[in-house]
């Protein structure tokens, strides 16, 4: 199987109750997600248990390295227990949220945050479900504070609030993310996405919890996604992205916390701003959101989806599409039809070289040695990039690139291979390490020719380093024609080029 061979950009897609057993995973998978997402905002861990058995045996018997990202709740403040089929409020209604729980059944409600009551003021903005209904809060009370509606709609369990002109003081992690942190590292999974960023302090603090948790395990750091959907967040890109090894941006959230005029143009930046410092980006949020209860998006749905990719988005994102939407195997497969024809109109325009950004430029000999490769595939039409990464900077590396053509990672750290199915253009592969490079090539040779990704005699540029398989060791490249012996680092026995 190989339907990132045609689609470069990734494609995460949120598990929910529409999705969560093995059958409709593979099916998943074989329309085209590479990532999935755990929403810690809803449902139990033992839930989630469940579902994360289920990815990972899809994976073991597709024998494709599948990436799954837990994510955290963060100090989203949402709407406390209502009646089953929830609370209808008007236009021009005053309703109550007091301090204490109650299951409501009129318009008094509580909220997950108690101290709501206290953090707002009169005459700031009450939004609930991502700004669907808006409310103005009137009058303030030490128990209770009273909103007049301005905008109405049904008001159900669990969903969000946000005050976009309060300072709550809400820590950036709450316990029970710290519990869902212990599940996730517990449970090996592949990123954490933490919400609500403000500040690159914020992901530091969770990167020294992390590990501390992981203190003893033998094992490396979980990769964090900063979820950009604060006005703050927005002032500290540059140090947010330093600190994250991914960012996504959740336009949920920022859409309601900012005027939704500036989103487009908030994307484009935060999508530039992750290019030039080498960092990878997700786009999330209603990209199909129709597909929630249609069989087809709006025309404007797939343009978002397309423009998305061609700002240059890493991946895209689904939610409520597959979560808890009719059709999930089919809004994964309209999505990479999107992408297909978005990155074939793409392939069709001029193609200038990416800047060496400072950012990438480092002192890193495999940054600079994948930028060269940029021009050398250009140069003999390259069919395919070829690599093996231990740590899975090389993939890092080659992805920010923009090759257009699929990268192939091979690496024996099944951790690794996860942890880079959000990188733009790059397929990993599973393989056991050659003890040199004669037999990488051969290797490589192999397994492009029996999965019928190139025809024989086609050139692809590989990237190796000498010792195979050490971290940090890619240093040279060659350019092969698979299956002719007289070529790449074959044709040296083995050696590095010259």
């Amino acid at each position: 199987m190989w339907r990132s061979r045609h689609t470069l950009t990734k494609i995460v897609a949120t598990l929910g109750k529409a999705s969560n057993d093995a059958e409709t995973i593979r099916k998943l998978v074989e329309a085209g997600a590479s990532v999935f997402r755990l929403n810690f905002s809803h449902g139990t861990l033992e839930d989630h248990g469940k579902v994360l058995r289920a990815v990972r045996q899809v994976e073991e018997d597709i024998g494709y390295p599948l990436g799954v990202l837990g994510d955290l709740s963060g100090p989203k403040i949402r709407v406390g227990q209502v009646i089953d089929g929830g609370v209808e409020v008007q236009a021009g209604q005053d309703v109550a949220f007091q301090r204490e729980p109650i299951l409501a059944n009129g318009p008094r409600f509580s909220t997950t945050y108690p101290g709501l009551v206290s953090d707002v003021a009169t005459g700031q903005k009450l939004l609930i479900n991502d700004g669907a209904i808006r409310m103005l809060i009137v009058d303030q009370k030490p128990d209770e504070i009273v909103c007049r509606v301005t905008t109405g709609g049904l008001i159900t369990t669990g969903k969000g609030i946000n005050l976009p002109n309060t300072e709550v003081k809400l820590p950036c992690v709450t316990e029970k993310d710290y519990a869902c942190l212990d599940w996730a590292i517990k449970n090996e999974l592949d990123f954490v996405a933490m919400s609500f960023v403000r500040q690159a302090s914020d992901v530091e603090l969770l990167h020294r919890r992390i590990l501390e948790m992981m203190k003893g395990s033998g094992r490396r750091s979980l990769p964090i996604i900063a979820k950009i959907e604060r006005p703050e967040a927005l002032q500290n890109i540059d140090a947010i992205l330093d600190a994250a090894e991914v960012i996504m941006v959740a336009r949920g959230d920022l859409g309601v916390e900012m005027d939704l005029a500036e989103v487009p143009a908030i994307q484009k930046r935060l999508v530039d701003a992750a290019q030039r410092h080498g960092k990878p980006c997700i786009v999330a949020t209603q990209m199909l959101e129709t597909m929630i209860t249609n069989a087809s998006p709006t025309r404007a749905e797939a343009s978002d989806v397309a423009n998305a990719i061609l700002d240059g988005a890493d991946a895209v994102m689904l939610s409520g599409e597959t979560a808890v939407g009719a059709y999930p195997v089919l809004a994964v497969d309209t999505m990479s039809r999107i992408a297909a024809a978005t990155e074939d109109y793409v392939r069709s325009t001029p193609h200038q070289p990416p800047p060496m950004t400072t950012e990438r430029m480092k002192g890193h000999w495999t940054a600079a040695i994948a930028h060269g490769a940029w021009m050398i595939a250009q140069d003999v039409k390259a069919r395919l990039i070829v690599a093996a990464t231990e740590s899975g900077l090389t993939a890092l590396h080659l992805s920010q690139n923009n090759f257009r053509i699929p990268i192939v990672i091979g690496s024996e750290d099944r951790s690794t291979l996860r942890r880079i199915t959000v990188l733009n253009g790059v397929t990993p592969v599973a393989i056991n390490m050659p003890p040199d490079l004669d037999e990488f090539t051969e290797l490589f040779d192999e397994l492009l020719l029996s999965k019928g990704w190139v025809n024989r005699g086609e050139p692809v540029v590989i990237l190796a380093g000498h010792p195979i398989g050490r971290v940090g060791s890619t240093n040279s490249l060659a350019v092969h024609h698979v299956g002719d012996p007289t070529t790449g680092y074959r044709a040296r026995g083995g050696g590095l080029p010259s």
